[in-house]
């Protein structure tokens, strides 16, 4: 079992930065892909970013490219997506999540989740 916990949502203004973390326990981190989705009020659930086992390849989703960036961190067992240039239409509840298939973009492909946390953007 993974056990994960998201944490840093929050109130930011268009244009603001914000980093989310997810604490991961459990088996072992390193052999899980980890992924960032998020999910808007009547809303599908949305890809954000995801990132390999070994931290060396990164995959985004076309509405954050260029703007989100994930990083994982093995020591602290955590992984990170810093988001910069937040636009209104980022809020959402964020969830981070974990495969043991590898690099996946849809929820199916992700077998353990966190319970969420609030991002809104005002304009």
């Amino acid at each position: 079992q993974v056990q994960l916990v998201e944490s840093g949502g929050g109130l930011r203004q268009a244009g603001g930065s914000l980093r989310l973390s997810c604490a991961v326990s459990g088996r072992t981190f390193s052999y899980y892909a980890m992924a960032w989705f998020r999910q808007a009020p009547g809303k599908e659930r949305e890809f954000v970013a995801a990132i390999t086992w070994g931290g060396g390849a990164t995959y985004y989703g076309d509405s954050v490219k260029g703007r989100f960036t994930i990083s994982r961190d093995f020591a602290k067992n955590t992984v990170a997506l810093q988001m910069n240039s937040l636009k209104p239409e980022d809020t959402a509840v964020y969830y981070c999540a974990a495969s043991r298939q590898g690099l996946a973009s849809t929820p199916r492909e992700y077998n353990y989740w966190g319970q969420g946390t609030q991002v809104t953007v005002s304009s």
